[in-house]
């Protein structure tokens, strides 16, 4: 049977979009090549190899010896490492939920329409941007016991201000406090989630009679749910992570009161030479993290409104 003349001209019309589509996939492949290559060696790889190194007994001097699953059961007795975890785990309690409503707070004032407005942004920001290691060195005078800013304002008032990070019972109360200096990051994301709030709702509450606390509870805050929940996922990675402050200022502090965990990792890991089990311990701590984070993502259901829905 002879093909029409259609069919014929159908073929390398395909032939050509088949090529074409070829050519966009080789070059997408090509495109995000580079990427692909930083996640096998700098992402990737190294997870695996970690997780071999947490079954072996490694001091960077001799090869890892394996051993099985001996770090982890040393780690189920190791007493520094369930305060280390403790530690960490009231710091992220106390911090996480303070950080985000003053975040929160900060934006909500600074989604109002008054003069040199970009002025304060930016003053409240910058504190976000400044070197972890040079916020420490200046809240170590904030809280040093004799001369320090904080006791200085107290003693202002006739109160006798606490050793802070040099005290059992206030140092780790007062890694909490310093926390709420960097909530410029989360400041910033919820002032622009305010502002995708529609003004149609809020317009609308009004005119049913709602006042400014109420269009906020009924229409702000639902509409503010999604903003919340990426502050919170980051912010309970970020504070389980907390290393800095407990390096520069307090060492573990005293009686080990701000143990915490990655500081702990970091002690067996390049002061003890411990590297397998630092390696255990990183793993446990990845779970931890994607646990807490799965639970928070599969409880959204429940509590964030999307404004498609």
């Amino acid at each position: 049977m002879v093909p029409s003349a259609l069919e014929t001209s159908q073929k390398p019309v395909r032939r050509r979009g088949r090529t074409l589509q070829q050519q966009r996939a080789r070059l997408f492949w090509w495109m995000i090549s580079p990427w692909i290559f930083g996640f096998l060696a700098f992402v990737l790889g190294p997870m695996i190899y970690s997780g071999y190194l947490s079954l072996t007994s490694w001091n960077l001097l001799n090869p890892p010896k394996f051993i099985g699953w001996q770090n982890y059961i040393q780690m189920a007795h190791d007493p520094l490492f369930w305060q280390s975890l403790k530690v960490t785990t009231i710091y992220s309690l106390a911090s996480v939920p303070l950080s985000l409503a003053f975040a929160l707070f900060l934006a909500i004032l600074l989604n109002q329409k008054i003069q040199g407005l970009s002025i304060f942004r930016t003053i409240l920001y910058l504190p976000s941007v400044v070197s972890g290691v040079a916020v420490a060195e200046v809240f170590m005078w904030v809280f040093q016991p004799q001369y320090g800013l904080l006791n200085s304002l107290l003693a202002y008032f006739g109160i006798h201000g606490p050793g802070w990070v040099s005290s059992p019972g206030w140092a780790l109360p007062a890694l909490i406090l310093m926390s709420l200096w960097g909530v410029g990051g989360p400041m910033i994301i919820f002032l622009a989630g305010l502002q995708n709030v529609s003004p149609d709702l809020k317009e609308a509450a009004g005119l049913d009679g709602a006042n400014h606390f109420r269009t906020f509870i009924h229409i702000t805050l639902p509409m503010l749910t999604p903003t919340i929940l990426f502050n919170l996922v980051l912010s309970i990675i970020g504070q389980f992570q907390t290393f800095t402050q407990a390096f520069v200022m307090t060492s573990g502090g005293p009686l080990d009161s701000t143990l915490f965990y990655v500081y702990y990792l970091f002690e067996q890991a390049f002061e003890y030479l411990n590297m397998g089990y630092a390696a255990a311990m990183a793993w446990v701590l990845f779970f931890i993290v994607l646990v807490l984070t799965l639970f928070v993502m599969v409880s959204s259901s429940k509590w964030v409104f999307y404004q498609g829905e």
